[in-house]
């Protein structure tokens, strides 16, 4: 079989992508409010984070400062810019714009940021893709509705939605609605994706953050209604829109040929990722999730109107993060690895990273080739990445050949999938530049072109550095990604 991919169209949109809580800073900075992600705590790849709805005097909170691109936004995007970028994806801190969710009326300060911000991107001819709720409710919600699970904040959600886009409608074309939604479809999701407020003190993700699957699948229909809404809405102020779903693709193989382990996995894959697409892209659930609420007792509270809402708000696109691959087993024995937001087996044929995500770069042409013959419509890939340990050398270079490879053979896949057919338009690697980490609240854990002088503990100056990979990622962009040595 020839290894000749094809030609990345012309249009393609390069570029990279970010999170506003793990990026921003200035959590409580010209009248934003707290958001859920301001009340997490730093942790480790052995300490998990912890919520906590009083903030602690002394504890560490990543997103409070996060890499100060509040204040740092126009040297960060001269360097995207420098860099060649098409598109740069963001995301909107909702409590910047409503501090409380429930607000009357919008914070004109939040609103005045991202106007410069997207002056800044307009001025170096980046496109904004702008994911506009990325894992930061404003934190009043979730105490005072238990955030998703009521469905007020759909009406909230939305009333924000018609502000920025009747805001930014004349200069944000790319739109998605949530991030990685079929988060909520595991208990991890509860109060970073969910809002569902734990008893008390909780570590992210575990049962004792009030773990109820009832109901996170109800919150999670609140959001597929949102979804649906503003994908209306969008529509309506500016027919040019494009409005997107975002899921967090988890690549899973069978790990042998048995029929049960080839059928285990066909089920996760409709249920971590097929189900919230499937609401997204189609319009209804679909008959494998209505089964799987009926043998688990989920009994979705639908209100009149809900099935025609879902229907009218079908997404434009369907983008994904995609890191790694896992394997499924019904041999409870087999060892475990972990990945994006989920454990899976271990897989035999492929090499893991520090962080235990396996190296799959063919795992992305198959998720892409799967999921197109599925839907048919355009597809991006907005996260993809390598977390790893950078070390500064002595003349300051920053030597990451081992993310340049990862990359390199990620973005072989994506052209050996645009040479089998699938219509993709965008590829934003993740943390183009250095960020905190979502799972686990670190800086040890790098993905950027751009290197941030801070550590785990939030020291350091804040100065950005030139890695290799941004050199490497200059030449690709440039070349339209036929230039990958």
């Amino acid at each position: 079989m020839s290894k000749v991919y094809a030609e990345f169209p012309e249009d393609f949109l390069w570029g990279g992508a970010t999170a506003a809580n793990q990026l921003e800073g200035g959590f409580d900075a010209e009248g934003k409010g707290l958001s859920t992600a301001d009340v997490i705590t730093a942790g480790t790849h052995t300490v998990s984070r912890r919520i906590t709805p009083v903030l602690e005097a002394g504890a560490n909170y990543p997103s409070h400062e996060a890499v100060d691109f509040y204040h740092r936004y126009k040297e960060d995007i001269a360097l995207f810019a420098e860099m060649g970028f098409k598109v740069f994806r963001l995301s909107i801190a909702w409590s910047r714009i409503f501090p409380n969710g429930d607000d009357a009326e919008p914070n004109e300060a939040g609103l005045q940021f991202y106007d410069r911000v997207f002056a800044e991107l307009r001025k170096h001819n980046i496109e904004p893709l702008v994911t506009i709720s990325h894992y930061e409710t404003p934190f009043h919600l979730a105490e005072a509705y238990n955030g998703w699970g009521d469905r007020r904040t759909v009406d909230f959600y939305v009333r924000y939605c018609e502000v920025i886009f009747n805001r930014y409608k004349d200069t944000v074309k790319y739109w998605l609605t949530f991030n990685e939604i079929n988060i909520l479809t595991m208990p991890f999701g509860t109060f970073l994706a969910g809002a569902i407020m734990p008893q008390g003190n909780a570590e992210l993700g575990t049962s004792a953050a009030g773990d109820n699957e009832q109901l996170r699948y109800q919150a999670l229909h609140h959001q597929f209604i949102a979804s649906a809404k503003a994908v209306k809405l969008g529509h309506a102020v500016n027919p040019g829109f494009r409005i997107g779903c975002m899921i967090a693709y988890m690549c899973s193989y069978p790990l042998t040929c048995n029929p049960e382990d080839v059928l285990l996995a066909q089920q996760k894959d409709n249920l971590s990722n097929f189900l919230c697409s499937d609401v997204q892209v189609r319009g209804a659930y679909p008959g494998f999730a209505k089964r799987y609420f009926e043998e688990n007792n989920i009994v979705l509270q639908l209100q009149e109107g809900d099935e025609q809402i879902l229907k009218d708000g079908r997404v434009d696109f369907y983008t994904f993060s995609y890191y790694s691959s896992t394997c499924v087993s019904a041999d409870p024995d087999r060892e475990a690895i972990g990945g994006n937001l989920s454990m899976g087996l271990k897989n035999p044929y492929l090499k893991a990273s520090a962080w235990e995500w396996q190296i799959d770069p063919q795992g992305l042409r198959w998720s892409l080739n799967h999921i197109y013959n599925r839907y048919g419509i355009p597809m991006m890939v907005v996260e993809n990445g390598l977390g790893a340990v950078d070390n500064v050398e002595a003349d300051g270079s920053i030597k990451d050949d081992y993310r340049i490879e990862y990359l390199r053979e990620h973005i072989k896949a994506m052209g050996e999938a645009l040479a089998d057919g699938v219509e993709l338009i965008g590829y934003t690697p993740w943390g183009c530049i250095d960020l905190v980490s979502a799972g686990t609240g670190e800086m040890k854990k790098r993905y950027g072109f751009i290197y941030v002088d801070k550590d785990n503990e939030g020291n350091g100056t804040l100065a950005r550095a030139r890695k290799d990979s941004f050199y490497w990622y200059k030449k690709v962009i440039a070349s339209g990604g036929a230039q990958l040595d």
